[in-house]
């Protein structure tokens, strides 16, 4: 499919999602936030699709929001009775967060390859990807805060359970920028990577590790990893117990040890694409 921000390409089981507005910064516009979930939907719904990188082109990474969003008078109208003004409100913020949300909630893991700024709503989107992975030059910073608002879609909520709170607190109350060396030591980047093409290299290397895996086990341990960052251990432990009956199949564990036993890699079938009710 054709989008206006993003060119997606297949690949191996792999799924490259490259924002394609360097010209813009990659600002998320509101093409942006229509063909996002979309795309991720899409990708998972499939059933081809074992991994997600996601990227951009250009310089930097994002800019963040696309101010004309806010200027959209269709979406967030300027007068008229305040009630309802903030209703409306209340829905467009919820929207921009549900957009980045399908990082998450999607069956397979979303991996983030940053080069140069990652500021504001672009913050939020990485904060919501499996792992994250960057360029030397790559830095983060919470912008709103000096543009005086506070961040509302999800960097807030999900950042303190990457990092350090105190250290997340201080990104935010100042707008500091965060390097790509501070992010690595804290744990908020898995690996820098000296530029932008060895990034994409690496990367891509890392989902061709997560492909070979038996899709099953990759969702289950995504499943699993989300729920528990939500729930206590004891709740966490009963549902994986609960999983794994409904789930577990020994096929895929015999056909990986039978590749090992014949030094081959093992083939797996994917998961099944999603469908509607009346699709079946």
């Amino acid at each position: 499919m054709e989008y206006k921000s993003f060119t997606v390409t297949l690949k191996d089981h792999i799924a490259h999602v490259q924002m394609s507005r360097p010209q813009a910064m990659n600002a998320m516009n509101m093409d942006f936030w229509q063909e996002l979930p979309q795309i991720m939907q899409t990708l998972d719904a499939s059933g081809e699709v074992r991994v997600i990188v996601l990227s951009s082109s250009g310089k930097h990474f994002s800019a963040g929001m696309d101010l004309a969003v806010f200027s959209n008078p269709n979406a967030l109208p300027m007068s008229g009775d305040p009630g309802r003004m903030a209703e409306n409100l209340r829905r467009v913020v919820m929207q921009l967060q549900a957009a980045l949300s399908t990082l998450e909630d999607i069956r397979i893991p979303v991996l983030t390859a940053i080069q140069g700024a990652c500021i504001g709503g672009a913050l939020d989107m990485v904060c919501a990807a499996d792992s994250r992975y960057c360029s030397a030059d790559a830095y983060f910073t919470i912008k709103e805060t000096e543009l005086g608002m506070t961040a509302d879609v999800g960097t807030l909520q999900r950042l303190p359970k990457l990092m350090p709170s105190g250290v997340v607190r201080e990104l935010a109350y100042t707008g500091r920028n965060l390097g790509a060396q501070e992010a690595l030591r804290l744990g908020f980047v898995n690996q820098v990577f000296d530029d932008h093409a060895t990034l994409i290299d690496g990367v891509m290397s890392i989902a061709a590790q997560i492909a070979k895996n038996s899709p099953l086990a990759v969702t289950g341990c995504k499943e699993m990893i989300n729920f528990s960052r939500d729930h206590t251990v004891a709740d966490s432990l009963k549902y994986m117990a609960t999983w794994q009956s409904g789930m577990f199949r020994a096929a895929d564990m015999q056909r990986s040890f039978t590749a090992k036993a014949q030094k081959q890699s093992a083939e797996f079938e994917g998961l099944w694409p999603v469908k509607g009710l009346f699709e079946l």
